[in-house]
């Protein structure tokens, strides 16, 4: 097991550089405040572009939707609020993140400290890539196709809290899939599963695949399916490519 090190440096092995439950427990509200404080003032910045913002939400639907509503006295100014907490979390994450690695890295050794500094980086890279394919391909399909429902005789009537809901959903969902590579990769650098293993489940992985692509897709169409299932695939690919080599 990994010694511990404190956060000022030195082995805790060393005496004078180990830390006893209660300054563990210091350090913790330290970087919690730290990170609390960032995503305060992250959100308050971000109020000042949430008309921006809003709007970059809902272009993905404007083809097919005149506008949004909210149907009590509080939803509009909820709305607004979530817009603002989401966007001080997004635009904070990297300090969070940061806060947390500055946290558990005394406790790793040199070569764990490593791979979680790549993991991180590359998380977050993907996580992004993930929105973005979500908001240029997913969600102009997946509205296209619900909104459409009715052919003319229904009119779409959507509460702005609602659409939020469902179009952050579908960002951080595939935000998190994109990062089927890391995960694939950091099993295998960890000994938890092989690659050669990997290679042999592929077709029940691909299962796997279709079946949480049915369950989480909105909208019930192969094309809406497809969508979801190729990149899942083709992380996967790169996952075990990326493992196979580095072994």
């Amino acid at each position: 097991m990994p010694e511990l090190v404190s956060a000022k440096g030195g082995s805790a092995s060393g005496g004078e550089g180990r830390l006893t439950v209660s300054e563990h427990l210091q350090e913790l509200r330290r970087r919690l405040g730290i990170s609390l404080l960032t995503v305060v003032i992250a959100s308050v910045s971000s109020a000042l572009f949430a008309d921006r913002i809003l709007a970059w939400l809902t272009q993905p639907a404007e083809p097919y939707l005149t506008r949004l509503a909210f149907f009590s006295p509080t939803e509009g100014l909820a709305a607004y609020l979530k817009v603002i907490v989401v966007s001080g979390l997004v635009v904070a994450m990297p300090v969070v993140l940061y806060q947390l690695w500055a946290f558990v890295r005394p406790a790793l050794t040199w070569k764990e400290r490593s791979y979680g500094f790549s993991f991180v980086g590359w998380g977050i890279a993907l996580f992004i890539f993930g929105g973005a394919f979500a908001y240029t391909v997913c969600l102009p399909a997946f509205l296209k196709l619900l909104l459409s429902v009715g052919g003319g005789r229904l009119e779409p009537v959507i509460s702005i809290n609602q659409y939020l809901s469902f179009v952050l959903g579908v960002i951080v969902l595939c935000g998190v899939l994109f990062e089927l590579p890391v995960a694939v990769v950091m099993l295998t650098r960890l000994g938890v599963v092989s690659a050669k293993w990997l290679r042999r489940s592929r077709p029940l992985v691909l299962l796997v695949m279709l079946i949480m692509a049915a369950v989480l897709t909105p909208t019930t169409d192969a094309i809406s399916l497809l969508f979801v299932t190729i990149p899942m695939a083709l992380l996967y690919e790169a996952g075990l490519a990326i493992a196979t080599w580095s072994s």
